[in-house]
């Protein structure tokens, strides 16, 4: 059965470094959340902070509102009805794919059914494979053994700390799909640290952006991507330009515009307006050759399929833009363009 987990002002230090901040978050039950951010944001912390692998210096942690953690408290992880995927996956050499599902079983559920670790596996496509050793299997396949066993005996709670980074691309995008099935299968509370954007975006159906030890915004995707609370998400998640200009209502007058250009938004929150700044993303800018818009010189182009990536250099500024590769007139490096935006 899922699990409701809250993090009510919880937060770490190692001696006078912080690395979490307090931060109060809720995982609904049966919630999909990604933790997005950087190295050295917090967001590892945090996961290990909900597996009871470290104490929190300050607040508390609630499963189901059971303190599970605090400052004179914490439940050992095995207590805690959580399954963990590892980012290097943390598989026993000795043990084959069968023995490693046999023992989370055991300690979940106290069985020794192999009958049902097989099912586990035949579910996960392992089961041709549940004598071998991790050493005989692929990358694919071990990533897949770790989640078998994370999810043996229905835990209500799955951690899983960049369990993708580590397989290269064509790999991470089958494995999401693994990912998704099961937690649309068993229904546990995913808690799902990364720094990889689209990775995120693909996968969760809420995201936490953490920088500095210190949350910057929650949303959907949707709202992450298109309306970034912070010059840090607009850059770190959208890859947004910040164009300076002024603000008047809901109406925005760029600098350095030639001829009469301006753009209106009611969604992006009174913080842009004070800082006089329009995130823009890449794939947002029109191109124009008339004389009217933001001028800018193309620096690169980068083909890249469905798209073109160019790289702009406006007075001091650099910009990224990304078009369709069937634009009719070709780009090439030099060219004078003009940019509004879509």
């Amino acid at each position: 059965m899922s699990v409701s987990i809250t993090v009510d002002e919880a937060g770490k230090r190692f001696g006078s470094v912080i690395a979490l901040h307090p931060v109060n978050l809720n995982f609904p039950a049966g919630s999909f959340t990604a933790v997005l951010g950087p190295s050295g944001c917090g967001k590892t912390t945090l996961l290990r902070l909900l597996a009871g692998f470290e104490v929190p210096s300050y607040g508390r942690i609630l499963f189901d509102d059971a303190v599970v953690s605090s400052q004179d408290f914490c439940m050992q992880p095995e207590s805690r009805n959580l399954g963990m995927v590892f980012q290097s996956f943390a598989l026993w050499p000795h043990m084959s794919v069968v023995e490693h599902v046999l023992f989370a079983l055991r300690y979940r559920t106290h069985s020794k059914d192999r009958v049902e670790a097989l099912t586990i596996l035949r579910s996960m496509e392992l089961d041709s494979l549940a004598n071998r050793r991790p050493a005989e299997l692929s990358g694919g396949q071990r990533q897949r053994v770790a989640l078998a066993r994370a999810i043996a005996g229905n835990p209500g709670t799955l951690l899983m700390d960049e369990p993708l980074s580590s397989l290269d691309a064509e790999l991470r995008v089958g494995m999401r799909r693994e990912i998704s099935s099961l937690h649309v299968k068993h229904g546990s509370t995913i808690v799902y640290v990364t720094h990889d954007q689209e990775e995120a975006m693909a996968l969760a159906s809420r995201i936490v952006v953490m920088n500095d030890g210190r949350i910057e915004q929650i949303g959907s995707p949707s709202e992450v991507y298109t309306t970034p609370a912070s010059p840090f998400v607009a850059r770190f998640v959208s890859k947004a330009n910040l164009i300076r200009g002024k603000w008047n209502g809901e109406f925005f007058y760029p600098e350095r515009a030639e001829g009469s250009v301006c753009w209106y938004s009611k969604e992006l929150c009174q913080d842009w307006k004070q800082k006089g700044v329009y995130p823009v993303r890449p794939e947002q800018f029109l191109l124009s050759s008339d004389g009217i818009g933001l001028p800018a010189e193309v620096e690169t182009v980068q083909y890249q399929g469905r798209e073109i990536h160019c790289i702009l250099r406006s007075g001091n500024e650099t910009w990224k833009a990304y078009w369709p590769s069937s634009l009719s007139s070709p780009l090439e490096r030099g060219l004078a363009v003009w940019l509004d935006i879509a």
